[in-house]
């Protein structure tokens, strides 16, 4: 029985994507994890976990391509260059197909995505061109799509009886269309007027087939197995056995490309072997090699986690890295800033605090625009890092929590000493049997004294202190948690009068005052602190002393943590704000993974699955919700958030990615000695507004012509305000000479900048 789909073709042109008016983007992805690679007229292409970039030979520059500029955060799982269209066609594993014509327009076609079959059958394996068409093999058949026409044709279900089947890659050969499947190689006419009828598909060779490919006169399929076959005019007959499956075959320039994880095997059209190449020759560690391409005699070699490597193809040379710089990996789960530098780290644990299966990831710095990548091989093998700090009173040292290994101590760049239960005061927890080894560190803050806080799960004394003089302290937790045996904690942070917020999975929030020997703690229920559920992962302590908890049900907010001392029991509220005239709670039900705030005292704050916000001081306007429906954020899941105070750059870290969105709101200084405007002058293609920077809080700030009339005035909420270059919104300012005063509240401290504007 034949089936009939009716395809709608959906499609959106993306010129400078995200602009949203003054909205600045940047882009900060991995290029290690190679997925496909393809060639251009001017180089090599090759496409990432959900990212492009290509390399122009001739001049030896590297091109990136990203969310940032229109690309979906899905993960791609295949790449074609169409040289007759001057197209790069992406495919990706929900099904989505985005075309990118050389001058970097983009066309997003969501057909595929759009049939009515399970999700997971619309992977796109691979393309194949041929008089411009684009075969399309998808894990449910065959799609043809128009390159002239930016349109699909007919899709073929060749299964039997016309069922969906999984095709790997599709080629013409002699007059026919090959499609190696998991139902055996098939094939049809080339100009038969009905290949939508399964019965035009016969079946060459049962089995389970990864790869086809034509060479030259030769027809070349590898099944599942890793057996290599070549084709005798009626089937395929076996010729070598691979000693892994192969990931990749492909024929370039009259040669044959063989990919396995730990080889490569290069054929000439003969199919006699000319080359191979084993994973240690490209890195003494090893890597998993993912494909291969060449130009001319320069072979380049996809990788797993090592990103692109090329050398000769007919002398045995040194492989170099061509992949544009970047993290370790894009999943980032941790971040730390300061105006310097950016840290990240990449281990994880599931809903429940797990942190198994253990990751073993390094660790990355990201300083004036170059990343350092620590690998784990220098890590002391410590897995699962979860969270990072850099000591605020020395910048060269930071540290690094494991949810297994203990604390990681990295100085001037240099992993030097792994503290865990043999070497200092953390604890391993017991209750799996004396004989097995997990100590699991997570939040981690410092104090006004350079004291290092930390969390020890699940063990009795819970809360550790690493003290400036390098002595460590422990405190019990047992006179306030039910079950601290039991207890994961997930955040920590210290308000201004020393107190320590503690937050866990299971009993809600902990406050602790050291001076007192205090404890109190926060949970579910309106008698216990009104929390949503005693499930907390994020807390935050705004410019107002307020404390801000998001957890896995949503927002609460203690109005003050100067309560603690006077309160019996803390209790928080939700924000309440108005939505089409009734009172809703902001982000009701949300699960809230971080909270960050900025120097004007916004408050951003991440989620699980549906972007991240970012909520007015007293949040009850939400200013921006962005998601990747919206905005270039490569996922709805939200890892962390973190700001930079002096220049408001917000750092995004989700499980596709990082990115940043360059705000203004920066923290308040404690003088106007360093005040500055910029840009200054603003030039006639100017676009954007003009920041007045280094600022004390709740300053006044007025903008007045040479001659005195006041154009402009405003009263700061952190460090950072901006103008639009307009006299109060109404029209835009002339050329010349304007002049800023700044004053503090009191009138104690002024300050007069100029700035020239040039129309």
């Amino acid at each position: 029985m034949k089936k009939k789909f009716l395809y709608i073709l959906f499609f959106i042109i993306v010129q400078n994507c995200f602009s949203q008016g003054t909205l600045s983007w940047q882009g900060y992805f991995s290029y290690n994890n190679i997925k496909d690679v393809a060639v251009n007229p001017t180089g090599i292409i090759a496409a990432s976990e959900n990212a492009l970039f290509s390399k122009n030979l001739t001049r030896d520059v590297i091109k990136t391509t990203t969310t940032i500029d229109g690309l979906s955060g899905q993960t791609i799982s295949s790449v074609h260059y169409s040289e007759a269209f001057k197209k790069t066609i992406i495919g990706y594993e929900n099904g989505l197909m985005i075309i990118v014509n050389d001058d970097a327009t983009m066309l997003k076609v969501v057909d595929i995505i759009n049939k009515q079959l399970p999700s997971n059958l619309k992977k796109i394996n691979h393309f194949m061109e041929h008089n411009g068409l684009v075969y399309v093999s998808c894990d449910f058949g065959i799609v043809q799509f128009n390159l002239a026409t930016s349109k699909f044709g007919d899709t073929y279900f060749i299964g039997d009886a016309g069922a969906e089947i999984s095709v790997k890659q599709t080629t013409f050969f002699n007059g026919f269309i090959y499609a190696a499947t998991s139902g055996g190689i098939r094939r049809a006419s080339s100009t038969d007027a009905n290949l939508i009828d399964y019965n035009q598909w016969s079946v060459v060779n049962s089995g389970d087939w990864s790869s086809i490919e034509t060479l030259d006169t030769e027809l070349i399929a590898i099944n599942a197995a890793g057996y290599i076959h070549r084709y005798n005019s009626n089937s395929f007959v076996g010729y070598f056995q691979l000693p892994q499956s192969s990931t990749d075959m492909r024929a370039v320039d009259h040669q044959l490309f063989v990919t396995t994880p730990s080889s490569i095997y290069v054929y000439t059209n003969q199919m006699v072997l000319s080359r191979q190449i084993s994973n240690t020759q490209v890195l003494e560690t090893g890597v998993n090699f993912v494909c291969a391409t060449a130009i001319g005699d320069v072979i380049y070699i996809g990788t797993k986690e090592n990103g692109l490597f090329n050398s000769t193809l007919s002398a045995v040379s040194a492989f170099e890295n061509s992949s544009p710089d970047g993290p370790l990996r894009n999943n980032i789960f941790g971040l730390d800033v300061n105006p310097n530098v950016l840290w990240a780290v990449y281990g994880d644990y599931d809903s429940r605090m797990n942190p198994y299966p253990l990751d073993s990831y390094g660790v990355s710095a990201l300083r004036e625009k170059k990343w350092l990548n620590i690998p784990y091989e220098k890590v002391f093998g410590a897995k699962s890092i979860v969270n990072i700090i850099v000591d605020p009173n020395d910048e060269k040292k930071v540290y690094a929590s494991s949810n297994f290994s203990g604390l990681l101590k990295i100085e001037n760049n240099e992993p030097n000493i792994l503290y865990n239960e043999k070497n200092s005061g953390l604890e391993t927890l017991t209750f799996v049997g004396p004989d097995y080894i997990d100590v699991r560190i997570n939040g981690l803050a410092f104090d006004k004294s350079g004291n290092l806080w930390l969390t020890n799960n699940m063990i009795e004394n819970g809360l550790k202190v690493l003290k400036s003089n390098e002595q460590w302290q422990s405190v019990s937790m047992k006179t306030i948690l039910l079950k601290p045996e039991d207890a994961s904690y997930t955040d920590l942070v210290i308000d201004k009068n020393g107190t320590k917020w503690i937050s866990m999975n299971s009993e809600g929030v902990v406050g602790f005052n050291e001076s007192t020997n205090t404890f109190k703690k926060i949970s579910s229920g309106t008698d216990s602190g009104n929390l949503p559920i005693s499930n907390v992962r994020a807390l935050a302590i705004d410019t107002k002393n307020q404390l801000w908890i998001g957890t896995t049900k949503g927002l609460r907010v203690l109005s003050n943590v100067n309560n603690f001392q006077s309160e019996n029991q803390l209790t928080t509220k939700p924000v309440i704000i108005m939505e089409e005239g009734l009172a809703q709670e902001l982000l009701y039900e949300q699960f809230i993974t971080s909270i960050a705030v900025d120097g004007a005292n916004n408050k951003w704050i991440g989620t699980a699955d549906s972007g991240i916000f970012m909520v007015s001081p007293n949040g009850q306007e939400t200013k921006y919700h962005f998601t990747i429906n919206n905005s270039p954020l490569p996922s709805n899941t939200v890892n962390d958030i973190k700001i930079d105070n002096k220049t408001g750059e917000v750092f995004i870290a989700t499980a596709k990615g990082m990115i940043s969105f360059n705000g203004s709101a920066t923290k308040a200084n404690e003088n106007l000695n360093n005040v500055y405007v910029y840009p200054n002058p603003v030039r006639p293609a100017y676009s954007g507004t003009v920041k007045i920077a280094g600022l004390i809080d709740k300053a006044n700030i007025k903008i007045t012509d040479i001659e005195g009339n006041l154009v402009y005035e405003t009263i700061s909420e952190g460090g950072t305000i901006e103008w639009d270059t307009t006299a109060f919104g109404r029209y835009k300012v002339a050329s010349g000479v304007y002049m800023v005063f700044i004053s503090a509240q009191d009138g104690e401290e002024t300050k007069v900048k100029k700035v020239m504007i040039i129309r």
